[in-house]
């Protein structure tokens, strides 16, 4: 009994935790797919809000996805058949890879070349990290 009366009160002392929201919300690809073609309607949107070059994540999906593909201002189309659960975990990867510090988890990064030596420099915590090359 006298247990639980304290556990009750640390429990009140306790600071209440609140749930956190995400800072980088990347919205789901929106797949069509025409015949033997597939296109990511809102590419441009994925890219601003992840704060990189179309060019580079269009590069990163046919290099991962093995198919020729395109960008033509806001979308983009690969030149075969993909599932969308497909295409979602290569975006995954992508900012895992080149998007989240390695060091503080924070999205505030850019990409930068430095003696053809790609780094992924962090903003908040200013931590500069190696990144593999898209070829």
């Amino acid at each position: 009994m006298e247990y639980e009366k304290l556990l009750n009160k640390a429990y009140e002392k306790m600071p209440k935790i609140e749930k956190t929201v995400d800072r980088l919300e990347v919205p789901d690809p929106e797949i069509i797919i025409q015949g033997r073609q597939t296109i990511i309607r809102n590419f441009s949107q994925i890219c601003e809000i992840i704060r990189r070059d179309p060019n580079h994540l269009l590069k990163f999906l046919t290099k991962e996805l093995a198919t020729p593909g395109g960008f033509d201002g806001t979308r983009a189309t690969m030149q075969s058949k993909i599932y969308r659960k497909l295409i979602e975990n290569k975006m995954k990867a992508y900012v895992r890879d080149y998007v989240i510090c390695k060091e503080c988890g924070k999205p505030d990064t850019k990409l930068v070349k430095e003696n053809r030596i790609d780094f992924l420099k962090c903003e908040a915590c200013g931590a500069k990290s190696p990144v593999k090359s898209i070829k």
